[in-house]
Protein backbone atom coordinates (compact mmCIF):
# COMPACT_ATOMS: atom_id res chain seq x y z
CA UNK A 1 0.00 0.00 0.00
CA UNK A 2 2.77 2.31 1.10
CA UNK A 3 4.14 2.06 -2.58
CA UNK A 4 0.74 2.73 -4.34
CA UNK A 5 0.53 5.73 -2.16
CA UNK A 6 4.27 6.90 -3.44
CA UNK A 7 3.46 6.17 -7.02
CA UNK A 8 0.18 8.41 -6.50
CA UNK A 9 1.73 11.22 -4.83
CA UNK A 10 4.53 11.22 -7.89
CA UNK A 11 2.34 10.96 -10.53
CA UNK A 12 0.13 14.05 -9.11
CA UNK A 13 3.09 16.13 -8.15
CA UNK A 14 6.26 15.30 -10.07
CA UNK A 15 5.11 14.18 -13.77
CA UNK A 16 2.16 16.40 -14.34
CA UNK A 17 2.00 19.63 -16.34
CA UNK A 18 -1.65 21.50 -15.30
CA UNK A 19 -2.43 24.69 -17.07
CA UNK A 20 -4.85 26.99 -16.09
CA UNK A 21 -6.20 29.18 -19.54
CA UNK A 22 -8.89 31.80 -18.88
CA UNK A 23 -10.43 33.80 -21.54
CA UNK A 24 -12.80 37.20 -20.99
CA UNK A 25 -14.80 38.69 -23.71
CA UNK A 26 -15.14 42.56 -23.88
CA UNK A 27 -19.00 42.14 -22.33
CA UNK A 28 -17.06 40.23 -19.23
CA UNK A 29 -18.63 36.55 -19.79
CA UNK A 30 -15.56 34.12 -21.26
CA UNK A 31 -14.58 30.81 -20.81
CA UNK A 32 -12.21 29.05 -18.39
CA UNK A 33 -10.13 25.74 -18.25
CA UNK A 34 -8.08 23.05 -16.43
CA UNK A 35 -6.08 21.05 -18.27
CA UNK A 36 -4.23 18.38 -16.04
CA UNK A 37 -1.96 16.32 -18.33
CA UNK A 38 0.50 13.32 -17.48
CA UNK A 39 3.98 13.93 -18.81
CA UNK A 40 5.28 10.78 -19.89
CA UNK A 41 8.63 10.55 -20.28
CA UNK A 42 8.35 12.35 -16.32
CA UNK A 43 6.41 9.06 -15.28
CA UNK A 44 8.35 6.39 -17.13
CA UNK A 45 11.30 7.98 -14.90
CA UNK A 46 9.70 6.92 -12.09
CA UNK A 47 7.59 4.11 -12.80
CA UNK A 48 10.55 2.10 -14.50
CA UNK A 49 9.28 -1.35 -15.22
CA UNK A 50 6.00 -0.89 -13.88
CA UNK A 51 5.19 1.65 -17.09
CA UNK A 52 4.93 -1.13 -19.23
CA UNK A 53 2.31 -3.20 -17.34
CA UNK A 54 0.09 -0.22 -17.15
CA UNK A 55 -3.34 -1.51 -18.09
CA UNK A 56 -6.27 1.24 -18.06
CA UNK A 57 -9.02 2.79 -20.25
CA UNK A 58 -11.55 5.22 -19.48
CA UNK A 59 -12.88 8.15 -21.54
CA UNK A 60 -15.53 10.01 -20.25
CA UNK A 61 -17.31 13.50 -20.31
CA UNK A 62 -19.93 14.89 -17.80
CA UNK A 63 -21.63 18.02 -16.99
CA UNK A 64 -21.44 18.83 -13.30
CA UNK A 65 -25.57 18.47 -13.29
CA UNK A 66 -25.49 15.53 -14.75
CA UNK A 67 -24.72 14.10 -10.87
CA UNK A 68 -27.69 15.83 -9.55
CA UNK A 69 -30.31 13.96 -11.48
CA UNK A 70 -27.96 10.56 -11.60
CA UNK A 71 -27.43 10.94 -7.82
CA UNK A 72 -30.64 12.84 -7.18
CA UNK A 73 -31.49 10.54 -3.72
CA UNK A 74 -28.11 11.55 -2.04
CA UNK A 75 -28.15 15.11 -3.32
CA UNK A 76 -31.69 15.07 -1.56
CA UNK A 77 -29.98 14.52 1.71
CA UNK A 78 -27.30 16.71 1.26
CA UNK A 79 -27.20 19.68 3.43
CA UNK A 80 -28.82 22.65 1.80
CA UNK A 81 -25.47 25.16 2.54
CA UNK A 82 -23.93 22.00 0.78
CA UNK A 83 -25.95 21.62 -1.64
CA UNK A 84 -25.78 25.94 -2.69
CA UNK A 85 -22.11 25.17 -3.46
CA UNK A 86 -22.72 22.09 -5.85
CA UNK A 87 -25.13 24.44 -7.70
CA UNK A 88 -22.52 26.97 -8.61
CA UNK A 89 -20.54 24.18 -10.06
CA UNK A 90 -23.62 23.36 -12.13
CA UNK A 91 -22.30 24.34 -15.57
CA UNK A 92 -18.97 22.58 -15.27
CA UNK A 93 -17.95 20.43 -17.41
CA UNK A 94 -15.08 16.99 -16.96
CA UNK A 95 -13.41 14.92 -19.61
CA UNK A 96 -11.35 12.92 -18.07
CA UNK A 97 -9.18 9.61 -20.64
CA UNK A 98 -7.06 7.94 -19.18
CA UNK A 99 -5.15 5.36 -21.55
CA UNK A 100 -2.30 2.50 -20.97
CA UNK A 101 -2.24 2.34 -25.19
CA UNK A 102 -2.19 5.52 -26.30
CA UNK A 103 -0.63 6.27 -22.83
CA UNK A 104 -2.48 9.62 -22.90
CA UNK A 105 -3.83 10.57 -19.47
CA UNK A 106 -5.87 13.59 -19.26
CA UNK A 107 -8.64 15.36 -17.18
CA UNK A 108 -9.85 18.68 -18.68
CA UNK A 109 -12.63 20.63 -16.14
CA UNK A 110 -13.58 23.83 -17.82
CA UNK A 111 -16.23 26.33 -17.59
CA UNK A 112 -18.45 28.83 -19.41
CA UNK A 113 -19.07 32.30 -17.21
CA UNK A 114 -21.50 35.34 -17.42
CA UNK A 115 -19.50 37.15 -14.93
CA UNK A 116 -15.97 36.81 -13.88
CA UNK A 117 -16.91 36.24 -10.58
CA UNK A 118 -19.26 33.52 -11.45
CA UNK A 119 -15.91 31.01 -11.37
CA UNK A 120 -15.70 28.43 -9.37
CA UNK A 121 -12.85 26.75 -7.65
CA UNK A 122 -12.30 23.98 -10.41
CA UNK A 123 -9.78 22.00 -8.86
CA UNK A 124 -12.33 20.83 -6.67
CA UNK A 125 -14.82 19.90 -9.26
CA UNK A 126 -13.88 16.30 -9.05
CA UNK A 127 -13.97 15.93 -5.14
CA UNK A 128 -17.45 17.37 -5.54
CA UNK A 129 -19.29 15.49 -8.25
CA UNK A 130 -17.45 12.55 -5.86
CA UNK A 131 -19.14 13.87 -2.73
CA UNK A 132 -22.85 13.65 -4.53
CA UNK A 133 -22.15 10.23 -5.75
CA UNK A 134 -21.07 9.12 -2.26
CA UNK A 135 -22.93 11.54 -0.02
CA UNK A 136 -20.22 13.02 1.46
CA UNK A 137 -20.37 16.09 3.46
CA UNK A 138 -18.18 19.07 2.30
CA UNK A 139 -17.13 19.56 5.90
CA UNK A 140 -15.14 15.86 5.67
CA UNK A 141 -12.90 17.67 2.46
CA UNK A 142 -9.28 18.14 2.89
CA UNK A 143 -8.68 20.90 1.35
CA UNK A 144 -6.11 23.72 2.14
CA UNK A 145 -6.86 26.84 -0.37
CA UNK A 146 -9.44 28.04 -2.23
CA UNK A 147 -9.03 30.39 -5.56
CA UNK A 148 -11.56 33.32 -6.30
CA UNK A 149 -11.67 35.81 -9.24
CA UNK A 150 -12.63 39.18 -9.51
CA UNK A 151 -12.46 41.59 -12.38
CA UNK A 152 -13.95 45.20 -11.33
CA UNK A 153 -13.51 47.82 -13.94
CA UNK A 154 -10.02 47.72 -15.03
CA UNK A 155 -8.84 45.22 -12.83
CA UNK A 156 -8.40 41.83 -12.56
CA UNK A 157 -7.49 39.63 -9.92
CA UNK A 158 -6.53 35.77 -9.45
CA UNK A 159 -7.21 35.40 -5.08
CA UNK A 160 -5.38 32.36 -3.74
CA UNK A 161 -6.40 31.96 0.17
CA UNK A 162 -5.35 29.27 2.56
CA UNK A 163 -8.32 27.67 4.50
CA UNK A 164 -6.06 25.19 6.98
CA UNK A 165 -2.19 25.90 7.45
CA UNK A 166 -2.35 22.68 9.68
CA UNK A 167 -3.26 20.68 6.37
CA UNK A 168 -0.60 23.22 4.45
CA UNK A 169 2.01 22.80 6.63
CA UNK A 170 1.53 18.68 6.70
CA UNK A 171 1.53 18.72 2.50
CA UNK A 172 4.55 20.77 2.75
CA UNK A 173 6.78 18.42 5.04
CA UNK A 174 5.20 15.51 2.55
CA UNK A 175 6.49 17.55 -0.74
CA UNK A 176 9.99 18.03 1.14
CA UNK A 177 10.34 13.94 2.04
CA UNK A 178 9.59 12.56 -1.47
CA UNK A 179 11.48 15.55 -3.37
CA UNK A 180 14.45 13.42 -1.94
CA UNK A 181 13.10 9.94 -3.67
CA UNK A 182 13.09 11.73 -7.50
CA UNK A 183 16.29 14.46 -7.28
CA UNK A 184 18.63 14.39 -10.14
CA UNK A 185 15.95 13.63 -12.28
CA UNK A 186 14.89 15.49 -15.11
CA UNK A 187 10.96 15.51 -14.94
CA UNK A 188 8.43 18.09 -16.23
CA UNK A 189 6.00 19.54 -13.53
CA UNK A 190 4.88 22.48 -14.64
CA UNK A 191 2.25 25.06 -14.05
CA UNK A 192 1.40 27.70 -15.92
CA UNK A 193 -1.58 30.66 -16.27
CA UNK A 194 -2.58 31.27 -19.51
CA UNK A 195 -4.72 34.14 -19.61
CA UNK A 196 -6.71 36.13 -22.59
CA UNK A 197 -7.87 40.10 -22.04
CA UNK A 198 -9.84 42.20 -24.44
CA UNK A 199 -8.12 45.17 -23.61
CA UNK A 200 -4.24 45.58 -23.19
CA UNK A 201 -1.85 45.08 -20.30
CA UNK A 202 -1.16 47.88 -18.14
CA UNK A 203 0.43 46.10 -15.82
CA UNK A 204 1.24 43.09 -13.99
CA UNK A 205 1.93 42.27 -9.92
CA UNK A 206 4.11 39.17 -10.86
CA UNK A 207 7.01 40.03 -12.90
CA UNK A 208 7.65 36.88 -14.24
CA UNK A 209 4.83 37.13 -16.38
CA UNK A 210 5.50 37.23 -19.63
CA UNK A 211 3.14 39.77 -22.02
CA UNK A 212 2.28 39.19 -25.97
CA UNK A 213 3.20 41.39 -28.43
CA UNK A 214 -0.07 42.68 -28.24
CA UNK A 215 -0.69 43.18 -24.79
CA UNK A 216 -3.84 41.23 -24.53
CA UNK A 217 -2.31 37.86 -23.02
CA UNK A 218 0.05 36.46 -20.94
CA UNK A 219 1.63 33.45 -19.95
CA UNK A 220 2.76 32.56 -16.05
CA UNK A 221 4.63 29.92 -15.25
CA UNK A 222 5.50 27.93 -11.96
CA UNK A 223 7.09 24.45 -10.75
CA UNK A 224 3.85 22.37 -9.46
CA UNK A 225 5.25 21.56 -6.38
CA UNK A 226 6.51 25.34 -5.35
CA UNK A 227 2.95 25.89 -6.45
CA UNK A 228 1.69 23.12 -3.53
CA UNK A 229 3.95 23.60 -1.13
CA UNK A 230 3.05 27.67 -1.37
CA UNK A 231 -0.07 28.20 -3.44
CA UNK A 232 -0.29 31.99 -2.49
CA UNK A 233 2.77 32.42 -4.98
CA UNK A 234 0.30 31.96 -7.76
CA UNK A 235 -1.87 35.15 -6.96
CA UNK A 236 -1.88 37.93 -9.62
CA UNK A 237 -3.38 40.70 -10.21
CA UNK A 238 -3.58 42.47 -13.87
CA UNK A 239 -4.24 45.87 -14.16
CA UNK A 240 -5.61 46.51 -17.89
CA UNK A 241 -5.44 50.06 -20.17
Amino acid sequence: MKRILLLLLILLNTSCQVSETLRINPDGTGTIEVNEVREENSYMQLAKDEYAKEDSYRDTTYVFSDYFNKYGETFARTSKEDQNVYLRYSDVKVHIKKSSIEKEFRTLISQQFKNVTDIVDLYKAENYADNIKNNYALSAEEHYYKVSYTYVRNRFNRTVKITDSIFLKREFDRLEKYKTYYKGLKLVQSYVLDYHFSQKIQSVSNLQAKISVDRKSLILEFLLTDCLQNPEITNLEVILE
